[in-house]
């Protein structure tokens, strides 16, 4: 393909991100605005002020952080699509990786681009048939959900698909997998508030942290 061509659906698909961005952003700031309107109420300024004092800064942090990790993974569609459906960490990102894996594709190529932004839009149309079935289903399958026989799988799930990925992605970067391993062992054995509700904050850690290890061991003539 031309590099015109190129260059034009890079345009388009920037084009029409940026647009589903903004409307992203738009309805997510209007929903505390409906909910003001509808309850006739406002927020107090004094604890909304310090609530934003206290978490916006890490979101901030972690926003940025995540566009530059994300971007060179899943590439720019994919990207777009991920930030309006959620879900990256645990969902978008496993799919969109391995799909580009079975194909011997790399986010940074025109055939990469297109095959990771099919598959977070596949992820995405199956989990909300999912929640669509499970919203159904909720209330006959609660009994065998809360189930104590079940409780393990379901604590289980993300770390098991995670772990699929590792067996691929370590296998390949044996060297440069060594240091994340051991940061993120570290980290969560003995920083107690770290747990499976922090894995889309300290997946960009342990990216950023990658980065610089491999960088130095390049530099170092290891890899």
């Amino acid at each position: 393909m031309s590099d015109k061509k190129q260059l034009t659906y890079l345009e388009s698909v920037h084009f029409h991100g940026r647009i589903w961005g903004i409307i992203l952003a738009v309805l997510i700031l209007l929903f505390p605005v409906v909910i003001m309107v509808v309850f006739n109420t406002k927020p107090q300024f004094e604890p909304l002020v310090k609530g934003m004092l206290a978490t916006a800064p890490m979101y901030w942090a972690v926003g940025i952080i995540e566009i530059f990790t994300y971007v060179p993974m899943l590439g720019a569609g994919g990207t777009y699509l991920s930030f309006v459906t959620g879900n990256i960490s645990n969902l978008k990102l496993p799919c969109a990786l391995d799909a580009m894996e079975r194909a011997g594709v790399k986010a940074s190529s025109e055939e990469g681009e297109v095959i990771s932004t099919i598959a977070i839009a596949v992820s995405s149309i199956v989990t909300t048939l999912i929640i669509l079935i499970g919203v159904i289903c909720i209330v006959p399958l609660t009994p065998i959900l809360e189930s104590p026989v079940l409780e393990p799988a379901f604590n289980m799930i993300l770390p098991a698909l995670f772990g699929g990925l590792a067996v691929v992605f370590v296998s390949k970067n044996l060297k440069l997998s060594i240091a994340p391993i051991i940061l993120m062992l570290v980290l969560f054995i003995f920083v107690p508030a770290l747990n499976e509700g922090t894995v889309g904050i300290m997946v960009p850690v342990g990216v950023v942290f990658t980065l610089i290890v491999a960088r130095i061991m390049y530099k170092k003539g290891m890899l």
